[in-house]
């Protein structure tokens, strides 16, 4: 990929100086959906697609970029003198989101850039095409000119540029995740303080399909802030009679005994998810270190059924793919993953029924919705770095 890639870059910006080139991954999240913006736990893992990016320093302000995966839209031209988010920008508001939010740290950047990008993650699948472009663009700007962050930091970085310049009020998961991968591990991750452990995948004889259902979304145009917002005003009402900083500090139990205190039937719904989520991703992550992956499967199923019914962000679209993959032999467990309104679905699936499920959940998708679902059978990767 590297090699095409420069040759691309040449032809678009010419040859000369010195270009360096970067990968980020995409991520999927076994569990834990919708919990990292309420203080709960989550359980993503990097993958081995994601983003490239080839990068050239130049020596004025200008800002040139370029899309290997939107050749029609030419080079958009921008400067450093104008990082602000516009409509018309696309895709680089994200790269310069970032580089945004490092100036509001305090890190100058120094000089323009010709910036390109390829990226191999299916677009609008909700396996976190901006992220990895949003990291990408921080470990570019960090190894390009010594700026002292952590791998942390380019997550902090990524959300705030997210929240902030793009307007997408989304949690620490993604950019974490992508940031901070490790091949063949997922991440338990605590979103309330960031503590977190790296836990082995041991599938065996099974393993992680994606179904992409196809159904494009954008994260600002969907309901993703409007749930959020509902799961702030559940947490404020509950504050009248429990002291507690987040919906993740509750148990089942807690939230059951003080849950009248919420004052609409709706938002009880989005807050027993939240509550419900964070503690099937705890038992599953348990579940995962007693190799009990049968356990995890069922965990996985439950959380597809609460994102469904009480939180209600999944769609005809990934309950199809989710209701069809239940009813393949193999498949250990199936969910939506990602903010849902489209997008895909993660399930584990045995190795011998890899072919089947593809086979069966692909044709009734297309028979009942109209058009294919995609499949990817993915490995878990590590996190972002500079290819030699």
């Amino acid at each position: 990929m590297k090699e095409e890639m420069l040759k691309k870059f040449h032809e678009i910006f010419g040859a000369g100086g010195e270009i360096r080139t970067f990968f980020a991954p995409g991520r999927v999240n076994l569990i834990g959906e919708h919990t990292d913006y309420n203080g709960g736990h989550v359980f993503p893992c990097a993958l081995t697609i994601g983003t490239y990016g080839a990068v050239r320093k130049r020596e004025d302000r200008e800002l040139r970029f370029y899309s290997m995966n939107f050749e029609r839209s030419g080079i958009y031209h921008s400067s450093l003198d104008d990082l602000q988010p516009k409509k018309e920008a696309g895709w680089t508001n994200y790269p310069k989101g970032v580089m945004w939010a490092f100036e509001e740290r305090g890190f100058q950047i120094p000089c323009g850039l010709d910036f390109m990008l390829y990226g191999n993650i299916p677009n609008g699948s909700g396996l976190s095409s901006s992220a990895s472009v949003e990291v990408l663009t921080g470990y570019m700007l960090r190894e390009l000119f010594g700026f002292d962050v952590s791998l942390t930091d380019l997550a902090l970085i990524g959300q705030y540029s997210e929240n902030h310049f793009n307007g997408v009020n989304c949690g620490i998961m993604d950019q974490f995740a992508i940031a901070m991968g490790k091949k063949e591990h997922a991440i338990f991750l605590d979103t309330s303080n960031l503590s977190y452990e790296y836990a082995p995948i041991r599938l065996k004889d099974a393993r992680i399909v994606i179904s992409c259902s196809n159904k494009k979304r954008g994260l600002g145009d969907s309901k993703y802030n409007e749930r959020r917002e509902e799961c702030e005003t559940a947490l404020k009402e509950l504050q009248a009679v429990t002291d507690i900083q987040s919906l993740g500090q509750l148990t089942e139990e807690q939230f059951e005994a003080y849950k009248g205190a919420i004052r609409s039937e709706v938002r009880q719904r989005r807050a027993r998810h939240a509550v419900y989520e964070n503690q099937r991703t705890i038992q599953a992550v348990a579940a995962l270190k007693n190799d009990d992956l049968e356990a995890f499967g069922q965990l996985m199923n439950a959380s597809h059924v609460s994102l469904r019914d009480d939180y209600e962000v999944t769609g005809i679209e990934l309950d199809t793919l989710v209701e069809e993959a239940w009813k393949v032999d193999g498949v250990i467990g199936s969910r939506m993953t990602g903010a849902g309104f489209g997008g895909c679905t993660v399930s584990i699936v045995k190795d011998c029924s890899v072919d089947r499920f593809i086979r069966q959940v692909g044709g009734a998708y297309k028979e009942k919705i109209g058009y294919s679902a995609d499949f990817y059978a993915v490995e878990i990767g590590g996190g972002p770095v500079e290819l030699s």
